[in-house]
């Protein structure tokens, strides 16, 4: 005789599933950035490595504000887990907001790096500063997804399809989420403390 499996079991199973696939998806982004800070571990010695620019203000801004999202999306996901849905909507869209001023003030970066003269490309382009556009642009395109998904998790919590016992879209978007502020961390300490 077939076992059937229940409602609570089939999503148990499925919440299992999805959060594997998302760990080998944020593992191969860990190896992409494991391959970028190796890269700029052996560029250290070369003669044109910059190691006295001052990190432009705006990326030490967008660090913090990444740090702030992660706070709201947590309260976001803890909302809507104890059925307050009109608080969790509130940090979600916090967190989109606090999301897109981090994109905006990376780009300010590199405005503020330009006007240093600090150019990734070009005769008066330099490896340091070049791996720091590698950074911040590959680490952008990532939060582009985190970023769509968390479009999603607003769309799909506006339609009430999430609840204190089907929370699964809000907890990957949150723990990919988290992933990419912990990567942006990371990478801001390692460039801040190592260049």
């Amino acid at each position: 005789m077939e076992n059937k499996m229940t409602f609570e079991e089939e999503q148990e199973r499925k919440g299992k599933t999805y959060k594997m696939l998302l760990w080998f998806g944020m593992i191969s982004i860990c190896m992409i950035f494991a391959g970028l800070t190796s890269g700029f571990i052996v560029s250290k010695k070369r003669p044109d490595w910059v190691a006295d620019f001052n990190m432009p203000k705006s990326l030490i801004i967008s660090t913090i504000i990444i740090i702030l999202s992660s706070v709201t999306f947590y309260l976001a996901k803890n909302a809507v887990k104890k059925g307050f849905n009109s608080k969790g909507m509130f940090f979600l869209a916090a967190t989109l907001i606090l999301g897109i001023l981090f994109i905006v003030f990376q780009f300010n970066g590199f405005s503020e790096l330009y006007s240093m003269q600090l150019v990734p490309t070009g005769p008066s382009s330099t490896v340091s500063v070049s791996f720091l556009y590698a950074f911040v642009i590959v680490h952008v395109a990532h939060l582009f997804g985190g970023i769509i998904s968390l479009l999603v998790v607003i769309y799909n919590h506006y339609k009430q399809k999430y609840n204190s016992a089907q929370t699964l879209g809000i907890e990957l978007s949150a723990m990919y989420w988290h992933f990419m502020d912990f990567i942006w961390v990371y990478l801001f300490l390692f460039f801040y403390f190592f260049k």
